[in-house]
């Protein structure tokens, strides 16, 4: 059995990009399945990933994981991508909306959900500014 480990798949390992990344208190990794989330999205190539921690303004979700693909098949690629790798982990959503149309998608995990935008939508609802009390997190 092959030991070594490719750079692409120690990248996409979600135990070792949650202890170099910080969100919250000093000490506090960012969750293993939003990071997990955000390297799934960007392996369809998304759109300007975001992550805003609302732990601090919001009590129905911790996370918000943002981006946005340049057409409704990339941001059906980039959903499906969300919910395949996170179904690896144990992890189902507890909803989906917005997939056929793909406008903009949602994907709630409940203590964290994934937005995933036409880019005119997104420019158009801008989740950035409305939530802007919210911290963004730095993802490595």
């Amino acid at each position: 059995m092959n030991q070594e480990v490719s750079a692409k798949e120690k990248s996409l390992n979600p135990e070792s990009i949650a202890k170099e990344t910080k969100a919250g208190k000093p000490n506090e990794a960012l969750d293993t399945n939003v990071i997990a989330a955000v390297r799934a999205a960007e392996d369809k190539k998304a759109l300007d990933v975001v992550v805003l921690d609302l732990r601090e303004v919001a009590s129905f979700t911790d996370y918000f994981v943002i981006t946005s693909g340049a057409n409704a098949r990339q941001v059906q690629a980039i959903a499906d991508s969300v919910e395949e790798e996170l179904k690896k982990q144990k992890k189902r959503p507890l909803r989906i909306e917005g997939y056929t149309s793909a406008e903009w998608v949602l994907v709630d995990y409940g203590d964290f959900v994934v937005h995933v935008f036409e880019d005119k939508a997104r420019k158009f609802y801008d989740l950035e500014r409305l939530w802007r009390e919210a911290r963004r997190v730095e993802i490595k």
